[in-house]
């Protein structure tokens, strides 16, 4: 019984300092100190602020004219083209492509030929 208590007792210490807050990382020298890094702004170690370039904006055209062998087909049996991220339906009247918008759905000239 004795041996027992006293290794509760001696797994209990190890625990309370191994968790202890005693492990810091080193401080930074203070500015009052000597040992301080002096830096001048003319210092090429100072790190530059990149200057602020705005994102040039994509004009995505209307109408584009495509080779019809570049583009696909849907499931449906309509030709389509993708140019970065939108999607361009082919005009079965005149045979370019326009960006979509939602009175495709009810235009003939968009629908499949053989519907």
């Amino acid at each position: 019984m004795r041996q027992i208590s006293l290794i509760i007792i001696f797994l209990g210490t190890i625990l309370i300092f191994s968790c202890s807050k005693k492990h810091h990382p080193s401080r930074t020298p203070d500015e009052n100190s000597n040992t301080s890094v002096i830096v001048n702004k003319s210092d090429s170690a100072v790190a530059k602020k990149p200057a602020f370039k705005r994102k040039e904006k994509v004009v995505i055209p209307n109408v584009i004219t495509v080779n019809d062998s570049a583009a696909h087909k849907s499931v449906d049996g309509r030709l389509y083209y993708d140019v970065l991220g939108h999607r361009y339906w082919r005009n079965n009247k005149d045979g370019k492509y326009y960006l979509f918008n939602k009175s495709m759905f009810t235009d003939d000239a968009f629908k499949p030929q053989g519907k």
